[in-house]
Protein backbone atom coordinates (compact mmCIF):
# COMPACT_ATOMS: atom_id res chain seq x y z
CA UNK A 1 0.00 0.00 0.00
CA UNK A 2 2.90 2.94 0.80
CA UNK A 3 4.46 1.57 -2.12
CA UNK A 4 1.67 2.28 -3.89
CA UNK A 5 1.57 5.90 -2.76
CA UNK A 6 4.87 6.16 -3.36
CA UNK A 7 4.61 5.20 -7.41
CA UNK A 8 1.04 7.59 -7.74
CA UNK A 9 3.20 10.61 -6.19
CA UNK A 10 6.26 10.13 -8.74
CA UNK A 11 3.86 9.81 -11.05
CA UNK A 12 2.17 12.93 -10.67
CA UNK A 13 5.89 14.71 -10.24
CA UNK A 14 7.10 13.02 -13.27
CA UNK A 15 3.23 14.35 -15.63
CA UNK A 16 3.67 17.83 -14.41
CA UNK A 17 7.66 17.97 -14.60
CA UNK A 18 6.69 16.73 -18.02
CA UNK A 19 3.98 19.11 -19.22
CA UNK A 20 6.57 22.08 -18.46
CA UNK A 21 9.15 20.44 -20.84
CA UNK A 22 7.01 19.69 -23.41
CA UNK A 23 5.88 23.79 -23.17
CA UNK A 24 8.89 25.10 -23.47
CA UNK A 25 9.78 22.67 -26.31
CA UNK A 26 6.78 23.80 -28.45
CA UNK A 27 7.52 27.01 -27.71
CA UNK A 28 11.54 27.19 -28.63
CA UNK A 29 10.59 25.65 -31.56
CA UNK A 30 7.86 28.70 -32.67
CA UNK A 31 5.05 26.26 -33.01
CA UNK A 32 2.85 27.69 -29.98
CA UNK A 33 0.08 29.83 -31.89
CA UNK A 34 1.12 28.06 -35.22
CA UNK A 35 -0.60 25.60 -37.55
CA UNK A 36 -0.33 21.32 -36.49
CA UNK A 37 2.46 21.71 -39.39
CA UNK A 38 4.22 23.92 -37.46
CA UNK A 39 4.81 21.03 -34.34
CA UNK A 40 6.93 18.78 -37.71
CA UNK A 41 9.45 21.67 -35.99
CA UNK A 42 9.59 20.06 -32.99
CA UNK A 43 11.63 17.14 -34.12
CA UNK A 44 14.75 19.56 -33.60
CA UNK A 45 13.66 19.66 -30.06
CA UNK A 46 15.09 17.81 -27.52
CA UNK A 47 13.29 19.60 -24.67
CA UNK A 48 10.40 18.66 -25.88
CA UNK A 49 11.43 14.37 -25.96
CA UNK A 50 12.79 14.27 -22.46
CA UNK A 51 9.49 16.12 -21.49
CA UNK A 52 7.74 13.45 -23.64
CA UNK A 53 10.18 11.17 -21.83
CA UNK A 54 9.45 12.34 -18.55
CA UNK A 55 6.02 11.39 -19.48
CA UNK A 56 6.21 8.35 -20.31
CA UNK A 57 8.22 7.68 -17.12
CA UNK A 58 5.20 8.57 -15.48
CA UNK A 59 2.76 6.94 -16.80
CA UNK A 60 4.83 3.49 -15.80
CA UNK A 61 4.87 5.05 -12.17
CA UNK A 62 1.12 5.47 -12.33
CA UNK A 63 0.45 2.00 -13.99
CA UNK A 64 2.74 0.71 -11.32
CA UNK A 65 0.66 2.53 -8.56
CA UNK A 66 -2.75 1.59 -10.50
CA UNK A 67 -2.23 -2.30 -9.56
CA UNK A 68 -2.56 -1.23 -5.66
CA UNK A 69 -4.67 1.16 -5.35
CA UNK A 70 -8.11 2.66 -6.61
CA UNK A 71 -8.60 4.66 -10.08
CA UNK A 72 -10.02 7.86 -8.09
CA UNK A 73 -7.07 8.05 -5.44
CA UNK A 74 -4.51 7.11 -8.19
CA UNK A 75 -6.01 9.73 -10.73
CA UNK A 76 -6.60 12.42 -8.40
CA UNK A 77 -2.70 12.42 -7.03
CA UNK A 78 -2.36 12.45 -11.16
CA UNK A 79 -4.81 15.90 -11.75
CA UNK A 80 -2.67 17.29 -9.01
CA UNK A 81 0.12 17.17 -10.65
CA UNK A 82 -1.21 20.49 -12.50
CA UNK A 83 0.24 22.13 -8.96
CA UNK A 84 3.46 20.78 -9.97
CA UNK A 85 3.76 22.32 -12.96
CA UNK A 86 2.47 25.64 -11.28
CA UNK A 87 5.06 25.33 -8.42
CA UNK A 88 7.60 24.65 -11.15
CA UNK A 89 6.57 27.82 -13.23
CA UNK A 90 6.63 29.96 -10.18
CA UNK A 91 10.27 28.73 -9.67
CA UNK A 92 11.34 29.87 -13.54
CA UNK A 93 10.13 33.15 -12.88
CA UNK A 94 5.93 32.84 -13.44
CA UNK A 95 4.73 34.82 -10.52
CA UNK A 96 2.00 32.59 -8.78
CA UNK A 97 -0.57 34.84 -6.78
CA UNK A 98 -1.33 34.28 -3.16
CA UNK A 99 -5.24 32.70 -4.10
CA UNK A 100 -2.97 30.24 -6.18
CA UNK A 101 -1.00 28.59 -3.19
CA UNK A 102 -4.24 28.48 -1.48
CA UNK A 103 -5.44 26.33 -4.06
CA UNK A 104 -2.58 24.32 -3.49
CA UNK A 105 -3.27 24.17 0.10
CA UNK A 106 -7.29 23.05 -0.54
CA UNK A 107 -6.03 20.26 -3.11
CA UNK A 108 -3.50 18.54 -1.16
CA UNK A 109 -5.41 18.30 1.80
CA UNK A 110 -8.18 16.72 -0.86
CA UNK A 111 -5.31 14.36 -1.61
CA UNK A 112 -4.89 13.53 2.19
CA UNK A 113 -8.90 12.78 2.48
CA UNK A 114 -8.62 10.63 -0.20
CA UNK A 115 -5.15 8.88 0.89
CA UNK A 116 -7.27 7.61 3.79
CA UNK A 117 -10.47 6.83 2.60
CA UNK A 118 -8.86 4.44 0.03
CA UNK A 119 -9.29 0.63 0.15
CA UNK A 120 -6.54 -0.72 -2.13
CA UNK A 121 -6.94 -3.86 -3.88
CA UNK A 122 -6.82 -5.39 -7.38
CA UNK A 123 -9.69 -4.47 -9.55
CA UNK A 124 -12.66 -6.54 -11.33
CA UNK A 125 -11.04 -7.58 -14.90
CA UNK A 126 -12.88 -6.70 -17.56
CA UNK A 127 -13.88 -9.14 -20.06
CA UNK A 128 -12.52 -9.37 -23.80
CA UNK A 129 -15.65 -7.05 -25.71
CA UNK A 130 -14.50 -4.36 -23.02
CA UNK A 131 -10.73 -3.88 -23.71
CA UNK A 132 -11.37 -3.81 -27.45
CA UNK A 133 -14.07 -1.13 -27.18
CA UNK A 134 -11.25 1.32 -25.42
CA UNK A 135 -9.58 0.35 -28.71
CA UNK A 136 -12.45 1.77 -30.39
CA UNK A 137 -12.14 4.82 -27.90
CA UNK A 138 -9.18 5.78 -29.53
CA UNK A 139 -10.36 6.52 -32.76
CA UNK A 140 -13.44 8.62 -31.88
CA UNK A 141 -11.22 10.73 -29.84
CA UNK A 142 -8.84 10.93 -32.56
CA UNK A 143 -11.43 12.09 -35.11
CA UNK A 144 -13.11 14.64 -33.10
CA UNK A 145 -8.77 15.89 -32.62
CA UNK A 146 -8.68 15.98 -36.02
CA UNK A 147 -11.96 18.31 -36.91
CA UNK A 148 -11.23 20.71 -33.58
CA UNK A 149 -8.00 21.54 -34.78
CA UNK A 150 -9.33 22.87 -37.82
CA UNK A 151 -10.82 25.18 -36.17
CA UNK A 152 -9.94 28.83 -34.53
CA UNK A 153 -11.29 30.84 -31.44
CA UNK A 154 -10.82 29.98 -28.08
CA UNK A 155 -12.64 26.29 -28.18
CA UNK A 156 -9.95 24.71 -29.95
CA UNK A 157 -7.35 24.33 -26.93
CA UNK A 158 -10.23 23.46 -24.26
CA UNK A 159 -11.63 20.28 -26.43
CA UNK A 160 -8.16 19.22 -27.52
CA UNK A 161 -7.41 19.38 -23.39
CA UNK A 162 -10.70 17.65 -23.06
CA UNK A 163 -9.56 15.16 -25.62
CA UNK A 164 -6.69 14.31 -24.18
CA UNK A 165 -8.06 13.50 -21.28
CA UNK A 166 -10.24 11.39 -22.06
CA UNK A 167 -7.12 9.30 -23.78
CA UNK A 168 -5.53 9.08 -21.00
CA UNK A 169 -8.60 8.30 -18.52
CA UNK A 170 -8.85 5.62 -21.45
CA UNK A 171 -5.25 4.24 -20.55
CA UNK A 172 -5.68 4.42 -16.86
CA UNK A 173 -8.72 1.95 -16.93
CA UNK A 174 -6.65 0.26 -19.54
CA UNK A 175 -3.87 -0.29 -17.13
CA UNK A 176 -6.08 -0.76 -13.83
CA UNK A 177 -7.75 -3.87 -15.92
CA UNK A 178 -4.94 -5.11 -16.83
CA UNK A 179 -4.30 -8.57 -16.09
CA UNK A 180 -0.80 -9.08 -16.02
CA UNK A 181 -0.26 -12.70 -15.24
CA UNK A 182 1.17 -15.49 -17.31
CA UNK A 183 3.80 -15.43 -19.35
CA UNK A 184 5.58 -12.40 -20.76
CA UNK A 185 5.05 -12.96 -24.43
CA UNK A 186 0.96 -13.15 -23.42
CA UNK A 187 0.74 -9.29 -23.10
CA UNK A 188 1.48 -8.71 -26.38
CA UNK A 189 -2.01 -10.61 -27.19
CA UNK A 190 -3.90 -8.33 -24.31
CA UNK A 191 -6.30 -6.09 -25.78
CA UNK A 192 -6.17 -3.67 -22.52
CA UNK A 193 -1.70 -3.48 -23.60
CA UNK A 194 -3.40 -2.03 -27.35
CA UNK A 195 -6.26 -0.28 -25.26
CA UNK A 196 -3.11 1.43 -23.65
CA UNK A 197 -0.83 2.45 -26.62
CA UNK A 198 -3.52 3.64 -29.11
CA UNK A 199 -5.31 6.01 -26.81
CA UNK A 200 -2.08 6.99 -25.10
CA UNK A 201 -0.50 8.21 -28.41
CA UNK A 202 -3.93 9.96 -29.33
CA UNK A 203 -4.40 11.86 -26.13
CA UNK A 204 -0.11 12.59 -26.13
CA UNK A 205 -0.78 13.94 -29.83
CA UNK A 206 -4.43 15.94 -28.76
CA UNK A 207 -2.30 17.24 -25.53
CA UNK A 208 0.57 18.34 -27.69
CA UNK A 209 -2.09 20.41 -30.22
CA UNK A 210 -3.64 21.92 -27.16
CA UNK A 211 -0.53 22.97 -25.95
CA UNK A 212 0.44 24.80 -28.76
CA UNK A 213 -2.87 27.13 -28.77
CA UNK A 214 -3.23 27.15 -25.36
CA UNK A 215 -1.75 28.00 -21.97
CA UNK A 216 0.20 24.89 -20.70
CA UNK A 217 -1.32 25.38 -16.78
CA UNK A 218 -4.81 25.83 -18.01
CA UNK A 219 -4.56 23.16 -20.84
CA UNK A 220 -2.81 20.46 -18.00
CA UNK A 221 -6.14 21.22 -15.78
CA UNK A 222 -8.56 20.11 -18.05
CA UNK A 223 -6.97 17.02 -18.96
CA UNK A 224 -6.25 16.06 -16.12
CA UNK A 225 -9.93 17.23 -13.99
CA UNK A 226 -11.21 15.25 -17.25
CA UNK A 227 -9.08 12.08 -16.80
CA UNK A 228 -9.62 12.00 -12.72
CA UNK A 229 -13.81 12.74 -13.47
CA UNK A 230 -14.28 9.96 -15.78
CA UNK A 231 -11.41 6.94 -14.69
CA UNK A 232 -12.91 7.52 -11.14
CA UNK A 233 -16.86 7.13 -12.14
CA UNK A 234 -15.47 4.13 -14.30
CA UNK A 235 -13.52 2.57 -11.63
CA UNK A 236 -16.48 2.85 -9.06
CA UNK A 237 -19.13 1.46 -11.23
CA UNK A 238 -17.48 -0.79 -13.10
CA UNK A 239 -14.29 -1.76 -11.51
CA UNK A 240 -14.80 -2.79 -7.78
CA UNK A 241 -13.05 0.31 -6.72
CA UNK A 242 -13.70 0.70 -2.66
CA UNK A 243 -14.33 3.25 0.31
CA UNK A 244 -12.96 2.31 3.66
CA UNK A 245 -16.21 1.39 5.35
CA UNK A 246 -17.40 4.46 7.57
CA UNK A 247 -15.08 7.03 5.18
CA UNK A 248 -17.43 7.24 2.13
CA UNK A 249 -17.72 11.22 3.12
CA UNK A 250 -14.30 11.98 3.37
CA UNK A 251 -13.72 10.58 -0.26
CA UNK A 252 -16.38 13.18 -1.69
CA UNK A 253 -15.04 15.59 0.53
CA UNK A 254 -11.38 14.63 -0.52
CA UNK A 255 -12.18 14.08 -4.90
CA UNK A 256 -14.31 17.61 -4.61
CA UNK A 257 -11.27 19.45 -2.55
CA UNK A 258 -8.54 17.85 -4.76
CA UNK A 259 -10.03 18.61 -8.22
CA UNK A 260 -11.16 22.18 -6.99
CA UNK A 261 -7.66 22.70 -5.64
CA UNK A 262 -6.45 22.10 -9.35
CA UNK A 263 -8.54 24.04 -11.10
CA UNK A 264 -7.82 26.63 -8.46
CA UNK A 265 -4.10 26.33 -8.88
CA UNK A 266 -4.90 26.71 -12.77
CA UNK A 267 -6.45 29.26 -12.74
CA UNK A 268 -4.37 32.25 -11.23
CA UNK A 269 -1.46 30.24 -12.57
CA UNK A 270 -2.72 31.34 -16.04
CA UNK A 271 -4.02 34.77 -14.55
CA UNK A 272 -0.28 35.54 -14.40
CA UNK A 273 1.39 33.18 -17.03
CA UNK A 274 2.92 35.52 -20.15
CA UNK A 275 2.11 34.46 -23.55
CA UNK A 276 5.55 33.80 -24.46
CA UNK A 277 8.43 32.48 -22.88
Amino acid sequence: MILGYVLAVLAAVASGSGSILESAGVRRAGAYGGSPQDLVALRRQPLYFLGVGVDLLGFVFAAAALHRLPLFLVQSVLAFSVGVTATISAILGVRLAGAGWAALGVGATGLVLLGLSADPGPAQLLPTGWKLLLVGVAVVIAAVAFTVQRLDGRWPPVVLGFCAGLGFSAVGVSARTLDASGPAWRLVLEPAIWAMIANGLVAAIAFALALQRGRATAVTAIMFTTNTAVSSIIGVTLLNDHVRAGFTTAAVAGFVLAVAGAIGTAHYAAAHQPATT
